[in-house]
């Protein structure tokens, strides 16, 4: 069966058991009634960031979106009440930009929705918001229905106002809020986007989530004169300033200049106090917004200035030491990061150091600008800050240490720069002006203040990075009338810490990312005026933004499914919007008072208890991206909503890493990039979530890789195919019947699958869902394959195949739920697999399994050593192919060996850790026994050390844990016919000194020989088998059970199954055969009987009775 066909056979079974859970309601989640038993029952409850419904569902949302339905399937199965409801967001701009833009024929926007597979009359509908209210999220339900996802939809809703029941939920959230002065009013600096008049929250961006404002000093460098006044006669009887963004205020003492980029076109604009600012287009539109120019939110410049012309500019800078300074030429100056315009301090800054001695050292490039001598050779470097380990010219020293030739070597003025700024703002002393004497970072703050009272610097601000909106526009930074949630106030604060320290986070990494956001994080703009969502209760001009309206609505989910998704929809219980009054919201969340309502009381009583059953949110699971915003805001809404009921705080958050496709960013543009649907469609449902699950799971990025995808479906196929061979006693599989424990092996095999259960379990409860597939799936698949090529044509244990079958389907099922649930039907299993109990916990023999990694150890180095013996050496003859192999085991360690266990085990009695490398070395050259060793003495360490890091103290004792003889003597029909060799085990004290010397514990030495044999013909008389000879070698004492077990294994047969026959005399073997009567002239041999030889004649005997020429086999 091709591929393809194996993806479509696994979507059909898929469709056919979510039509079972669907009809079945197996994952839909209600509270049972205070004061029941049930009512104690231990519940989960996990959730995810609901998506924006502005498209399709993509891989990346389904990576994330997998972690949390992996959880609460494992849940599930572990007892407890599992709770995964799922939302769908639409407040903000996006759907808004994109309906505008549609409305205004935008190709772009319209080449999108072309993408999305919607035709043209189709895409004209989407001007119109409510389009996508009605399209958008019941197609991201139907994608997440078929990729089986253990969600209950009753409770999925639409946020908006086009949701009356969530828009009065926010209404009273924000009621509470301000109630508790967590939102105030006034004006504050906020991304914002011009386009659209209104600040830019992460959400409402296309490009540069998480980037804040920045904050510079601009400092006002006032122009004496141009070296061409006559080129810009609008500077005529005007104050015009150079306005130079910086975040080093402190270091204005030291200007020798400022730096002007001759390819910028500068513009000049009149600022609000008359004066004229020169700096870029882009500066300009910034200040625009912040009350600094004259006209605002537009620049209209009083004239536009090539760069060129600035060069030589003669400047009085503030602070400086130097009466005057000039503009001069620096080609690196970027447009899109503060104004064009750049102060110059050389002594703590290597840029300017290294740019400054450019221009010295090169007339031809002052030349060429124009700038005279004077403008430059006079100026030096001016010690202002004393730096431990620089001195007072920190940036200078740092320039020599680092050998920087030029402004050309950014590596080495990138290393310079660092250095120095760091030390000079956390040890520098300043040695200038009225703080002299003071640390900067004490007088930084002062230095500033001081220059803006003066008037001779002002506050600016601008994006951290470009931002675009999803409007298209560039944003800037306002300083804009609003609303904002007053995060990082002190009280608040304290709480949201007191949450973070009972919280399990599942990674340090994200912990100190949540610690830096709080650090970091004030005043929030929670307020806009354009877009889709909930107006502010006070005061409806303004519409809450989306990262505002979606903090606590994983309190909403307890409730929703007694009220509809969104509007025209009715209530099952009766329920209407209006009756959802801030007295009853207070009711179901806070413990209020008990409202006078047209709810029915049990349907009231119904959604209380819905709330304090399932409150708190055990496990959020979001991309890390959002522990910045979204899941800080989270954690800062719920001890305010909830500030007197620690209870109801969150318990946990994971956050994961971005997805990669093939080990690259998705991206539409490139083609790098899938939809769930596109990937169910290729994958099959389960193929696409094993692959999820094995992509990763740290806060690194994942990789989803094609192969693994497409290996899955192989897999999971496979695995379909084994259990109903089994099911249907095909005979390529060979069981047995008898006691569990008969043999080593079945006893390693139960052991193994014990061990697979706890190490699967403990994955899955810490949310590492690679290492449960890996533990629960690839390696226990691989145990099934030992189990099965070990037993051979003897056959598995019935009993552990059919324990193995249910193991292994209910580890994978809280991440291929299809497959489990297709093996639980084909098995006759009652009920549903993703509603059966995890598999018990039972204690398993970490001996036992290393006795059996000990038995394949050993057969593989068998295999490497036997064919390195047979691999031809340059100038010798080939080696004669051995018939038998003697394998030497030993009781303990050579004595040198158990030297070298005693000294590693004496250090970590003494130290707790082994001793160093070094120290061993020199104990060991002390050791009598040891001396003669010295070559292999630290290999042999280095490996004990290693086995102590995998199986702990066990790797220091001095014999082997387990009887290796007899391991290996209960496996010497697999050994025999696994590696077609004769074999026999003696001690290591049975050999030479050479044996013995190389011998130890888990370390096998072996001999290779060649026993006489004759070689001759097993004949398959079967009329219609396709089976024709089988050719071996027979030798003395060998059994008939032996060469029945190679039969089998060739023709893939159980051992049992096959029947072997000699002829009675030498006329029979003559005879032709008659497929009428075939038995004839045949005697059946037994399994104890022994094969005797003569090898110069080339006679084989069975007992007495001489073999002629062949036997014969057939096979039931």
């Amino acid at each position: 069966m091709g591929e393809r066909k194996k993806v479509v056979a696994c979507k059909q079974l898929e469709a056919k058991h979510q039509k079972r859970w669907n009809e079945a309601k197996v994952f839909e989640a209600n509270a049972p009634k205070p004061g029941t038993a049930e009512w104690n029952q231990e519940k989960h409850f996990t959730c995810f960031p609901y998506p924006y419904m502005n498209g399709r569902l993509h891989l990346g949302h389904t990576f994330t979106i997998t972690k949390c339905e992996f959880d609460s399937g494992y849940q599930r199965m572990k007892g407890r009440n599992a709770f995964f409801p799922f939302g769908f967001h639409c407040t903000g701009m996006p759907i808004a930009a994109a309906s505008d833009k549609i409305k205004r024929s935008a190709k772009y926007q319209w080449q999108i929705m072309q993408a999305l597979g919607f035709k043209d009359d189709e895409i004209a509908k989407f001007s119109d918001y409510d389009t996508w209210l009605n399209y958008f999220p019941p197609m991201a339900m139907e994608d997440l229905k078929k990729m089986g996802l253990k969600t209950d939809w009753r409770r999925s809703f639409i946020t908006t106002d086009r949701n009356p029941y969530y828009d009065s939920f926010v209404r009273w959230q924000f009621k509470h809020l301000k109630a508790k002065k967590k939102i105030a009013f006034g004006k504050r600096p906020s991304i914002f986007s011009p386009k659209t008049d209104q600040p830019c929250m992460d959400h409402d961006r296309a490009s540069g989530e998480g980037v804040g404002p920045q904050e510079y000093t601009l400092i006002k460098m006032k122009l004496v004169e141009l070296t061409d006044n006559s080129k810009v006669p609008q500077f005529a009887g005007k104050d015009v300033f150079f306005v130079a963004a910086t975040l080093r205020p402190e270091t204005m003492y030291g200007q020798t200049n400022c730096w002007i980029s001759p390819d910028i076109t500068y513009v000049a604009v009149e600022a609000r106090d008359g004066s004229i600012f020169v700096c870029t287009e882009r500066s300009a539109r910034n200040m625009s917004f912040q009350d600094l120019l004259k006209l605002d939110k537009e620049v209209k410049p009083v004239c536009m200035i090539p760069g060129r012309d600035l060069m030589g500019a003669k400047l009085k800078a503030p602070l400086s030491h130097y009466d005057h300074v000039y503009a001069l030429p620096m080609l690196t100056i970027k447009e899109g990061k503060g104004t064009g315009v750049v102060t110059s301090v050389p002594s703590d800054a290597p840029d300017d150091f290294a740019a400054l001695t450019d221009l010295k050292n090169k007339e031809p490039l002052r030349q060429k600008y124009g700038i005279t001598d004077e403008m430059v050779l006079p100026y030096e470097p001016v010690p202002i800050i004393d730096v431990p380990g620089y001195g007072s010219l920190s940036a200078v020293e740092a320039c020599k240490k680092h050998k920087v030739k030029s402004q050309n070597d950014t590596a080495k003025l990138m290393e310079a720069k660092e250095e120095v700024y760091l030390k000079g703002f956390y040890e520098g002393v300043l040695n200038v002006g009225k703080y002299a004497g003071t640390q900067i970072q004490k007088c930084k703050d002062a230095i500033k203040a001081d220059m803006v009272a003066a008037k001779e610097a002002i506050k600016y601000l601008e994006p951290e990075k470009q931002i675009i909106s999803r409007a298209g526009d560039e944003c800037v930074v306002a300083i804009c009338d609003q609303w904002y949630l007053d995060y990082g106030e002190p009280e608040w604060r304290k709480k949201i810490e007191e949450c973070l320290e009972g919280m399990e986070l599942y990674s340090p990494d994200v912990r100190n990312n949540f610690n830096k956001t709080v650090d970091w994080l004030r005043e929030h703009a929670c307020s806009r005026t354009y877009g889709l969502g909930t107006r502010l209760p006070w005061d409806e001009y303004w519409l809450i933004e989306s990262l505002s309206d979606s903090t606590i609505y994983m309190a909403y989910y307890t409730v929703a499914h007694i009220s509809p998704r969104r509007e025209l929809q009715s209530s099952p219980f009766g329920v209407k919007p209006e009756d959802m009054t801030p007295e009853v919201w207070d009711y179901i969340f806070l413990h209020g008072q008990k409202p006078t309502t047209n709810i029915k009381p049990d349907t009231l009583e119904k959604m209380k208890n819905e709330f304090n059953y399932w409150y708190p949110v055990d496990v959020r699971v979001s991309g890390k991206d959002l522990v910045q915003n979204h899941l800080t805001y989270y954690l800062y809404n719920h001890v305010a909503m909830w500030e007197n009921d620690k209870s109801k705080w969150p318990q946990s958050v994971r956050a994961n890493g971005h997805l990669l496709l093939n080990g690259e960013k998705m991206s539409k543009s490139t083609g790098n990039f899938l939809t769930l649907t596109d990937a169910i469609e290729k994958y099959s449902a389960d193929g696409m979530r094993l692959a999820l699950a094995d992509a990763g799971d740290s806060v690194e990025d994942a990789n989803f890789v094609d192969k693994t995808a497409d290996g899955a479906v192989l897999r999971l196929y496979n695995w379909i195919d084994f259990v109903t061979d089994v099911a249907n006693k095909k005979p390529q599989i060979a069981l047995k019947d008898g006691p569990v424990d008969e043999r080593l092996i079945d006893r390693v095999f139960e052991h193994e699958m014990r061990r697979a259960v706890k190490l699967t379990d403990a994955a899955y409860s810490k949310l590492m869902f690679k290492d449960a597939m890996k533990e629960g799936f690839y390696i226990l698949q691989g145990v099934l394959n030992k189990y099965r090529e070990i037993c051979g044509s003897e056959g598995m244990n019935a009993k552990l195949v059919d324990r193995f079958i249910e193991v292994q389907t209910l580890l994978i099922c809280p991440i291929c739920p299809h497959i489990a649930e297709e093996v639980w039907e084909i098995t006759g299993k009652k009920g549903f697999a993703v509603s059966t109990p995890f598999p018990e916990i039972l204690e398993y023999d970490p001996v036992l399994i290393e006795s059996s990694e000990f038995l394949a150890e050993t057969v593989r180095d068998v295999r490497l050593k036997l064919k390195d013996r047979l691999q031809p050496k340059k100038g010798k003859a080939p080696a004669e192919i051995p018939t038998n192999c003697t394998v030497y085991v030993a009781k303990e360690y050579p004595a040198w060996q158990r030297v070298c266990l005693s000294v590693l085990r004496e250090g970590l009695e003494k130290n707790g850790e082994f001793f160093d490398n070094k120290t061993i070395a020199a104990r060991m050259k002390t050791e009598q026994d040891v001396k003669k060793y010295m070559k292999k003495v630290m290999p042999y360490i280095q490996m004990v050390k290693e086995r102590y890091e995998a199986i702990g103290k066990r790797a220091l004792d001095l014999t082997s844990p387990f009887d290796e003889m007899k391991v290996l003597n209960e496996s010497m029909s697999y050994m025999t016919c696994a590696l077609e060799l004769g074999i026999d085990i003696k001690y290591s004290s049975e050999g030479d000194n050479v044996i013995q010397e190389n011998t130890y514990p888990g370390h096998p030495t072996y001999n290779f020989y060649k026993v006489p044999s004759v070689h001759f013909e097993c004949v398959n008389a079967q009329q219609g088998s396709g089976k024709f000879s089988i050719f071996m070698d027979v030798k003395e004492g060998d059994y008939v059970a032996d060469l029945r077990s190679l039969i089998a294994k060739q023709d893939k047969k159980e051992k049992s199954k096959v029947r072997i026959y000699r002829y009675e005399s030498f006329n029979a073997s003559r005879r032709i055969p008659n497929m009428k009567e075939i038995m004839k002239g045949k005697v059946q041999v037994e399994d104890g009987e022994q094969f005797k030889i003569n090898v110069d004649e080339k006679k084989v005997f069975i007992g007495n009775q001489e073999v002629y020429d062949r036997l014969v086999y057939f096979t039931d």
